[in-house]
């Protein structure tokens, strides 16, 4: 694998998805969504700020009408054990009738994940599923079903493509271990 180690990924170690990658697998998750709505209209909604730059790509891949709404939390490393976070930015429009697909960056523990949905299914939705862009390996919340994922990694500690450490690393093209 790759290492990073001047210029913008200062302190980044080995890349685990570089840009092919993640280009393939926002294509086969783009493919496999729109088949599974391909007689529906799909509503996005993006998690904050981890999820925007994969939304986007897969947004645009997207061959169904798709629309978009966002959600911002708490920060993963203030969300507690018992999966309760705060809603920074709660959803602009109401999803109620609507088929929601929930558009996680990355997804860990779970426990926000949990959360939203939780909440969302408060909000009366034709269908609620999720969608996230890397999982890491661990047990998760038995309530969180990831119907669409990118690839699975290890528990460690990654940036790029989104995903930051302390807002830094999101415009990275890959997505990388933090040293």
């Amino acid at each position: 694998m790759t290492r990073v180690g001047d210029g913008v990924g200062n302190g980044v170690g080995e890349v685990l998805l570089d840009e092919s990658a993640i280009r393939a697998e926002v294509g086969r998750l783009a493919l496999q969504i729109s088949a599974d709505y391909a007689d529906k209209s799909l509503h996005l909604v993006g998690v904050l700020k981890g999820a925007a730059v994969f939304l986007a790509d897969l947004l645009r891949a997207l061959t169904v009408p798709a629309t978009l709404d966002f959600i911002s939390i708490v920060p993963y490393g203030q969300v507690t054990t018992s999966g309760v976070v705060r809603i920074r930015k709660d959803l602009d429009e109401p999803i109620e009738g609507k088929d929601v697909l929930v558009v996680e960056g990355i997804c860990a523990s779970g426990l926000s994940l949990s959360y939203l949905l939780r909440n969302s299914q408060t909000r009366r939705p034709a269908s609620l599923r999720t969608c996230a862009f890397v999982v890491k390996r661990r047990e998760r919340p038995t309530d969180v079903t990831l119907h669409y994922f990118g690839r699975e990694i290890p528990d460690v500690f990654v940036v790029g493509y989104g995903l930051d450490a302390q807002e830094q690393y999101r415009n990275l093209p890959y997505v990388a271990r933090l040293a």
